[in-house]
């Protein structure tokens, strides 16, 4: 479907062109004719399914078509890297329109909390903003909201995550009864049921949710213990074919983060990671380096699974096997996009076996094992060598010091269950069937 059949203002289509939009994808199908009717809408749809452009355009052809005077559209987003990305993508839909925006979000200078304060004075069309940081702003007193037509709730499972329910709902109480309100969600769990029917009137409901990761991805698996993790990054890292390729890893953890980071720079690599404990201006710095390859490997949090839209990452490494299946999905959905191939390879230990199984069952798939190189396998077998040894010394010390001679069968036991393990736990290539 062309973005021309959906009755746009022309200024609004010469953005559009001018971006090289050309085909509506399906959210934007399904939800722009709705909310150009003025319905609620109740969205199940994904990170790179389009939607944010499906709730953008009808608001700017709005208010091109239809000006209001003051603050008309408030679009709340869990971190500060999607307001961004979202008021760059606003920024570039409304060029040739008369549609003001600001984006306002924590972590920046005293001058630029100045700068909102001006914009929200001034009543700008559309106000892209961080829950916190938009809150703090309206118990300052002086946001006026009662022109406000439209409000976007983007990520909306992630902002209950995080806990910013309280002040979505602060927000909410401020806000004209008679409006349009807007929720996208990547899931849909009970929670997300329960609180829409709170906020949303008669809600259309539109599901694109995509369980399973894009074609062009090509997933792979190593068994692996913790110990050998940074050793087998730091292999995969010096056999690429191209030094300079954009590698995304992850991590559950701000420490593993930077340890991670630690032990590459340390090796020669050119890495930086990126987590919370980072100034906004950090941040932004660290993301300009790896968009323009000048630092090709970027270590992260989940902060950067969901939402952030860079193009040509070859390679998504998971140092450690996430919770949530669906982080998984998100987390592997940053390489392969707008239909590319990519490589999602993941370390999996024995504790996140249990973990991955779910993520291939809610896949439908068996993803692949690889086998270890040379080196990290005998490394990773002479260090349950080594635990065995340690655990036979200290059983006969035991024994001796208990005076029983059963003990030594069950260290006997124990040694023969090391060597009959499944093939699994020494190479991931026999691991399958696991």
């Amino acid at each position: 479907m062309s973005f021309d059949e959906f009755g746009f203002d022309p200024q609004l289509i010469e953005g559009l062109q001018a971006m090289g939009f050309e085909t509506a994808t399906p959210i934007q199908q399904q939800a722009i004719p709705l909310i150009m009717q003025r319905k609620d809408i109740l969205a199940v749809a994904q990170t790179g399914t389009g939607k944010t452009g499906a709730f953008l355009l009808p608001i700017i052809n709005r208010l091109t078509t239809e000006p209001n005077d003051g603050v008309d559209t408030i679009i709340l987003e869990p971190t500060r890297e999607l307001a961004v990305q979202v008021d760059q993508q606003l920024e570039g839909f409304s060029y040739f329109t008369p549609v003001s925006s600001i984006a306002i979000y924590g972590g920046r200078d005293g001058h630029s909390m100045e700068m909102e304060m001006r914009a929200l004075k001034k009543g700008a069309d559309i106000i892209v903003a961080t829950p916190g940081r938009f809150l703090a702003h309206l118990q300052l007193g002086y946001v006026k909201l009662d022109k406000v037509r439209h409000l976007i709730l983007d990520e909306a499972d992630r902002m209950l995550d995080m806990g910013f329910i309280q002040d979505i709902m602060t927000v909410v109480n401020k806000l004209p009864r008679e409006r349009q309100t807007l929720m996208f969600s990547a899931t849909m769990p009970i929670e997300i049921r329960k609180f829409s029917k709170s906020i949303l009137r008669n809600p259309e409901e539109i599901s694109i949710a995509i369980s399973k990761p894009a074609e062009g991805i090509l997933q792979g698996v190593y068994m692996v213990e913790d110990p050998q993790k940074n050793k087998l990054i730091e292999h995969l890292l010096r056999n690429q074919n191209d030094q300079d390729q954009r590698v995304l890893i992850f991590a559950g953890t701000k420490r593993s983060v930077k340890d991670l980071t630690s032990h590459l720079k340390n090796k020669g690599f050119r890495a930086a990671d990126i987590h919370s404990d980072l100034e906004q201006k950090e941040r932004e710095e660290t993301l300009v380096k790896f968009k323009s390859g000048s630092c090709p490997i970027l270590v992260a949090t989940d902060v950067l699974s969901r939402g952030i839209d860079i193009k040509n990452i070859e390679v998504v490494i998971n140092f450690d096997v996430p919770g949530d299946p669906e982080d998984y999905v998100h987390r592997i959905g940053r390489t392969a996009r707008a239909d590319a191939t990519g490589v999602a390879l993941t370390l999996v230990s024995r504790m996140g076996r249990r973990k991955f199984d779910r993520i291939e069952k809610l896949m439908g798939i068996e993803v692949r094992r690889l086998p270890l190189p040379p080196e990290i396998e005998s490394a990773a077998q002479g260090n349950n060598s080594g635990d065995s040894r340690g655990k036979r010394r200290g059983g006969n010390r035991n024994n001796r010091n208990r005076g029983g001679g059963g003990g030594g069968g069950r260290s006997g036991n124990s040694r023969r269950n090391s060597r009959n393990r499944p093939a699994s736990n020494r190479h991931p290539g026999g691991g399958g069937g696991e």
